[in-house]
């Protein structure tokens, strides 16, 4: 199926907005039942089906999930079999037999997107990750180089939710709640279990995928956006679902598409945020932030105030504090730090770290700004007013998890060996009894 450019949203008015809120919508007025969920017939001759993203007895004000209304029931489809070929590179449970420990300072180049036809499912790769998918808990971070369209195929994904940060080329994305068109310098998030089917308008596309095995953040409740109801009604002879599960993919036919959701009400749905809309904080005296400031979305754990991931961004905005070094500080941390850059260039590395490149700084390993960054910061002094950063969107996935990373990672020709040498320029400045040097200086001048 290829779908128009007409048939995607593109204003903020063609969507629903909020954030943990419940919604209803319908593609036909009439279509959603009134009074209850599942009445004995319901309006239009749809099925009633429940999606569920948290388990029955959680507390109502925990609860996420929707009822969709179809014009087919997504059971019906033959048994699932698994997918051939298999995907290598997609993993789920992180262990010492596909994964590895490094607490070196790991950054990679921008990969190039393959010259062979590669949808989203087939260019998607691991890159590191920690915990099971089985055990319901861990994150996994991946990238994604693809130059078509999925064809007459969905994806779902049973291990967890994804955070979709496209680097290069539009997404258009149509979900069983609607369609969502997807820009660099925006990000979607489609929710464990849904099934989805991603196009490429601009043809090669390239990001940064984010996998949860719990989300609330800084951001405008307002400014998050989900899609309105449309369906499709046509037969779709040998329609493939790709279901991955476990780490590994299945596949299953069925004669419709999974998209055939005429209305549907819930607040368990995919949505999608517009970065450029995130309102920084900042310091406004001295001092620099730490980064949860600028903290988009989280994923918590059972542990109040540790974030099994955190999204947060670094976007243009004024630096003014006085007598301080600008920058991101130097800094050790018992979170682990997987970076990606949208546009434009970083404020701590001025050299080596690109769009579409990716950086990781696991636990306690240091880590902060270049050499050329540092000694231009100080050669400014404490005369510098104020600063815009502009042209740039970085980001980065945090977890207090300690990250294993694949051997396909750790060995890609895209890895920057001489990453390493960003820092070794540095240079001591320590010159002792400084203070009392200047002040006997002072004396002997007055």
């Amino acid at each position: 199926m290829s779908p128009k450019s007409s048939s995607f949203p593109s204003e903020d008015s063609d969507y629903l907005s909020g954030f943990g809120n419940s919604f209803s919508s319908e593609a036909i007025a009439g279509a959603l039942p009134q009074g209850q969920n599942s009445p004995l017939v319901c309006p239009l001759g749809l099925y009633a089906e429940q999606i569920s993203g948290t388990s029955f007895t959680a507390p109502r004000k925990l609860n996420q999930r929707s009822w969709l209304y179809r014009i087919k029931p997504s059971v019906t489809h033959e048994p699932f079999k698994p997918r051939v070929p298999k995907h290598e590179k997609l993993v789920s449970e992180f262990s010492q037999v596909n994964s590895a420990i490094n607490p070196t300072q790991i950054r990679w180049k921008p990969v190039d997107v393959p010259d062979e036809p590669t949808d989203f499912v087939d260019g998607l790769y691991s890159v590191c990750g920690a915990g099971s998918s089985f055990l319901r808990h861990g994150f996994a971070i991946h990238m994604y180089a693809a130059n078509k369209s999925m064809d007459n195929c969905a994806f779902c994904n049973a291990d967890g939710d994804f955070l979709i940060v496209p680097q290069i080329g539009r997404l258009w994305i149509t979900t069983e709640c609607g369609k969502l068109q997807v820009c660099p310098g925006e990000v979607v998030i489609l929710p464990q279990g849904f099934r989805f089917s991603v196009d490429l308008p601009d043809g090669p596309s390239r990001g940064y995928v984010a996998e949860i095995f719990g989300a609330n953040g800084l951001a405008s409740a307002r400014d998050f956006l989900v899609p309105k109801a449309s369906f499709d009604r046509e037969s779709r002879p040998g329609y493939t679902i790709i279901q991955k599960f476990g780490g590994e993919l299945f596949t299953a036919k069925q004669d419709f598409s999974p998209f055939n959701v005429v209305a549907w009400h819930g607040n368990y749905v995919p949505y999608k945020y517009d970065l450029s809309k995130f309102c920084p904080y900042n310091t406004v005296l001295v001092d620099h932030g730490d980064p949860s400031i600028n903290t988009v979305l989280t994923a918590p754990t059972d542990k109040p105030g540790v974030a099994l991931l955190d999204f947060v961004i670094f976007p243009p905005r004024w630096l003014v504090a006085e007598h301080t070094f600008r920058p991101p500080y130097y800094h050790r941390n018992c979170m682990s730090e997987f970076m990606g850059l949208i546009h434009g260039g970083y404020e701590a590395k001025a050299d080596g770290f690109l769009p579409g490149g990716a950086s990781l700084h696991s636990c306690m390993t240091p880590h902060g700004p270049d050499t050329k960054t540092y000694e231009a910061t100080i050669a400014r002094g404490n005369d510098a007013g104020p600063h815009r950063i502009r042209d740039t969107m970085a980001f980065m996935f945090e977890s207090c998890l300690m990250p294993r990373i694949c051997p396909w990672a750790l060995e890609s020709p895209s890895v920057d060996h001489d990453y390493y040498q960003c820092w070794i320029g540095l240079k001591s400045h320590f010159t002792e009894n400084t203070g009392l040097q200047n002040h006997v200086r002072s004396d002997t001048e007055s």
